[in-house]
This record gives C-alpha cells, sequence and structure tokens, in this order.
C-alpha cells in the first residue's frame, strides 16, 4: 500500500475530535490533535502483546509514502489501546485518514493512495449534544469494604518486605437509559481537565475506551524519550483554594517515598539502554480538577542514534510502571492478580500511536471509562505502600471514580 502526505488547512477542531473519539481513533493533548478515520486500512497483529517479538516498525515501513515532508506522527501512524496485561493479545491500526493538528501551527493529512473523501466524512458529522445521564444500575467489583480489606492485606505483606509498592484497582460496572456518546463524553472531559491528554480508541473487544489521562508513558523523539510519571495523590475539594492541599503533598513522606520508588525504577530500567539520564531533582504539582499528583520528567538520551530503541521497544521496557503495577514487577503483579479476581482489561495499558519512523507517544490509560452501547466500566487505583492507611486509599480510589464517571453520569457514585 502507499499514502500520502499533505499539509491542508485546518477542519474545525471540534469536528475532528468527534470524528476520532466516536468512531476512529483520537489523541488530544493541550497542544496537538492527532485522530484518525476511514477505518483500519492496515493492522499490526500482537498476538503475545508486549512480550511478542513483533516490530511494527518494520511492517509499517513497508507502505511508501510520498507527498510533503512532516514532522514525526505526520506520516505513517499506526494507534492502540492496549491492555494491562503484557502477555495479552494486542492490535496496532493504520487507518485510512489521519489528521494531525498542532495548534497555532500547520495541519497534515496523510490518507491512502485513491481516497478522497475524508472532507465529507468530517462535513458529514453530527455534533455531540448528548448530557449526562442518570444511572440505571451499578455494581462494584470489589465491594468498597472489600477493597479496603485488600489494601489492608497488602500491607501487611510490605511490611515484611517482600513488595516495595503495589497498585490496587476496584472497577465500577453499570448501564444508563440511552446509548453513550463517546464524543460528548470526549467533549465533556476535553472541558473539563484542559492539561489532560484526551484519548478515544477502539478495543480488541468491540468497545470503546475514551478518557483523560495526566500521566506520560514515554514520547520517543528521536534518540531522545520523554517520561512524567504520576505517583501520590491528594484529593481537592470544591471551591476551595488548592495551596495548603497541595503543600501538604509536597511534604508528604507516605506520598514521597511512593513517588520516589517510581521514578528510580523508571531511571534504573532506562540506564540499563540510553547514555544519558536526567530527571527532576525534586517532584512538582500536577493539579486536575478533582485531585492533584506528585509528577517528575524524565528524559533519556541514546548516544547513538541507530540503536535507539523504538516506541514500542520503549513500551516493553517500561510497562506496566510502579504507577499502575508495582515493585519488583512480577510479585506486585501475581498479588494484583490475587487480590482484584477481576481482569482490568485496557484500564492501566498504553495508549497511544507510534510511525513508521518508530518516533510515538504513549499514554497510561487511566481516567478513562469503557462504553459499549448503554453499558460502562470504570476503574481507579490506589499506589500501596507499607505507610498506607485503607481507609484513605479507598476514598482515593473514590474521588477518582467519581471525577471519571461526571462525565458519564448525573449521580455522583
Amino acid at each position: 500500500m502507499r499514502f500520502v502526505r499533505e499539509k491542508i488547512e485546518s477542519p474545525a477542531l471540534d469536528s475532528l475530535r468527534t470524528v476520532g473519539a466516536r468512531d476512529g481513533w483520537l489523541i488530544e493533548t493541550p497542544e496537538t490533535i492527532r485522530m484518525g478515520f476511514g477505518g483500519a486500512v492496515a493492522s499490526v497483529e500482537l498476538p503475545a502483546g508486549l512480550d511478542n517479538t513483533v516490530a511494527p516498525v518494520d511492517q509499517l515501513s513497508q507502505h511508501g509514502l510520498s507527498g510533503v515532508d512532516g514532522p514525526a506522527g505526520t506520516g505513517i501512524v499506526a494507534f492502540a489501546s492496549l491492555p494491562f496485561d503484557r502477555c495479552a493479545r494486542g492490535q496496532l491500526d493504520v487507518p485510512r485518514y489521519v489528521i494531525t493538528h498542532f495548534r497555532g501551527g500547520d495541519t497534515y493529512l496523510t490518507h491512502l493512495e485513491g481516497s478522497t473523501d475524508w472532507l465529507e466524512q468530517l462535513s458529514d458529522v453530527e455534533a455531540p449534544f448528548q448530557e449526562t445521564q442518570n444511572v440505571r444500575s451499578i455494581t462494584y467489583q470489589p465491594a468498597p469494604e472489600e477493597y479496603a480489606h485488600n489494601v489492608a492485606l497488602a500491607v501487611e505483606i510490605l511490611r515484611r518486605k517482600e513488595i516495595d509498592k503495589v497498585v490496587l484497582a476496584r472497577a465500577v460496572l453499570g448501564s444508563v437509559l440511552e446509548p453513550l456518546d463517546a464524543a460528548a463524553i470526549a467533549k465533556r472531559l476535553r472541558q473539563r481537565e484542559p492539561i489532560c491528554t484526551i484519548y478515544s480508541m477502539p478495543t480488541t473487544d468491540g468497545r470503546r475506551f475514551i478518557g483523560a489521562s495526566p500521566e506520560l508513558l514515554a514520547r520517543r523523539e528521536g534518540r531522545t524519550v520523554k517520561c512524567h510519571p504520576l505517583a501520590g495523590t491528594i484529593a481537592l475539594p470544591p471551591n476551595v483554594a488548592p495551596d495548603d492541599y497541595q503543600n501538604w503533598l509536597l511534604g508528604s513522606t507516605k506520598n514521597l517515598h511512593e513517588h520516589g520508588v517510581l521514578v528510580d525504577d523508571i531511571v534504573t530500567t532506562l540506564a540499563a539502554h540510553y547514555d544519558h539520564i536526567a530527571a527532576d531533582g525534586h517532584p512538582s504539582i500536577v493539579s486536575l480538577r478533582t485531585v492533584a499528583h506528585l509528577g517528575t520528567w524524565i528524559v533519556a538520551t541514546a548516544s547513538d542514534p541507530d540503536n535507539s530503541p523504538d516506541a514500542l521497544e520503549v513500551l516493553r521496557l517500561l510497562h506496566p510502571t510502579a504507577a499502575v503495577g508495582g515493585i519488583p514487577r512480577e510479585p506486585a503483579y501475581e498479588l494484583i492478580r490475587r487480590l482484584e479476581q477481576h481482569d482490568r482489561g485496557n484500564y492501566a495499558g498504553p495508549v497511544g500511536w507510534i510511525d513508521a519512523n518508530g518516533d510515538g507517544e504513549w499514554w497510561v490509560g487511566i481516567r478513562g471509562v469503557i462504553v459499549n452501547g448503554r453499558e460502562f466500566e470504570a476503574w481507579a487505583g490506589a499506589g500501596i505502600v507499607s505507610e498506607s492507611d485503607p481507609i484513605a486509599e479507598r476514598e482515593e480510589t473514590k474521588d477518582k471514580l467519581a471525577s471519571v464517571l461526571s462525565s458519564v453520569l448525573v449521580d455522583r457514585v
């Protein structure tokens, strides 16, 4: 197959978000909208997930690309929402059309040669109008009391020094009266979480995963990789100045320990593959609508660009980080399987894209809702260390779930 890259006048951004969120692939950062539509014309299968030896770059680069030059992510691009379980089957999709709009800058269209109806598809889109709905049914997995009990069990294990940290999550499954419009959810998330990356992706089981992730897992640009891990959280009450809460978080021994474990693990992992590693000396505050996190920027650079891991290889190195899994990785993962007893699916898996040059961006698939018709599923997790309080961790997940589901439901869960 051959693709053509053109420079175009930017279509309406609302139309790009609507089409990508509802039926295509959407990754919208505060700086860039990158979306695919028109169906998948090629796919890269990962039968064993990230543990597979498939090299997507080799498959993507087999397709021809002509037209104008453009920056990373504007040529042949494959999108994916991958499962949390790194051994589970995954799939990367190449859309018929990809539009990348840089805010305040240029807009590029890459399309399958001979495909010309992209403007009509964008013009015919129905704007999202659906409001949040009343909940029809709801189930917690596990129940709040059981979750707190699981945290207590994990704390006992951590105090025996068998594991340094584990992230335990819980889910809310429910239904509403009318089929859910992913575009309406994405629009509300964009308005409510302006600093987050909005994503909407099809899943391999036929559902759709929409969310607002604050956490950059990895951005690969040539020989450089940037990560912005988050760990350590405090709820921000509505209509209250957040300064005192944020200052408390910056001084919290428990949260600083949890965050430091995460940063040290990523730095150690990258140091085995990159020549130069730089990380912020102290975490900074990442403030969202209802919660604040501790965040640290990490930059890794390889001296030899020809031996720099591509964006999927970086995922193989890092996922799951201690932000969503634990340390050490394998014992923490086994504890997650034992205590959660419910497959996370795409929750906390990577969402993003990779291009034919190996560049790409991947975010942690959190703060999202998986929809299928009238049904929805949402997850939230908390990082558990030896100093954790089970009730406080349960309330943290409650606040995170309420924030996510406010884009779907009128009611607070």
